[in-house]
């Protein structure tokens, strides 16, 4: 692990969005379960992950995109938050509170794991959730992803339900989890 101890959290901006989508490249596919392909993966991450979807995330009003980053400008990890209902019905039936924000991204490069950089991000996550206007805060998480499941239950997030998230070709399990503001 490089250690980096001198590192802030901030809103991104769309001048982010190129290392924000870097960023990403290298995360999402640590969340992954053991099956999924790097094609699938892949695939996610041209179709979602790319610098002009995280220009339009920056831009977008119901939604907040922040940055932990080092004192030269590393992004060191990310999260994205999106105000309003869940789009989908198995969601909407397992998410309690309202108005509610998801924690729809929430990553951190492998070199900082461990040095408090998600828990920084998560924090600051909170806040701006309140600014949103909710009272709840929900994510999904792959119901493979053990070190996921740990780190959001000691964060005060429990299983609510269940919901398929689509990721390539491919149709993963993930655990709702939801936590008060």
């Amino acid at each position: 692990m490089t250690a980096v101890t001198d590192w802030a959290v901030r809103t991104a901006t769309p001048q982010d969005a190129p290392a924000l989508a870097a960023l990403a490249a290298v995360t999402f596919p640590l969340a992954c379960p053991p099956g999924s392909t790097a094609g699938d993966q892949q695939a996610f991450v041209d179709e979602h992950l790319t610098a002009p979807r995280f220009a339009q995330h920056a831009s977008d009003p119901a939604r907040v995109v922040l940055v932990a980053c080092a004192p030269d400008g590393t992004l060191l990890g990310y999260t994205l938050l999106v105000a309003g209902e869940p789009a989908d019905d198995d969601t909407r039936a397992a998410v309690h509170i309202r108005p509610t924000v998801e924690l729809s991204k929430c990553y951190v490069h492998p070199d900082h794991h461990g040095a408090g950089v998600a828990s920084a991000l998560l924090r600051a996550s909170f806040d701006h959730a309140r600014a949103l206007g909710g009272a709840g805060i929900w994510l999904g998480v792959n119901q493979q992803n053990a070190r996921a499941q740990a780190f959001y239950a000691r964060e005060g997030f429990a299983v609510v339900g269940a919901r398929h998230f689509v990721v390539g070709a491919r149709v993963e399990d993930d655990h709702v989890l939801e936590r008060p503001l």
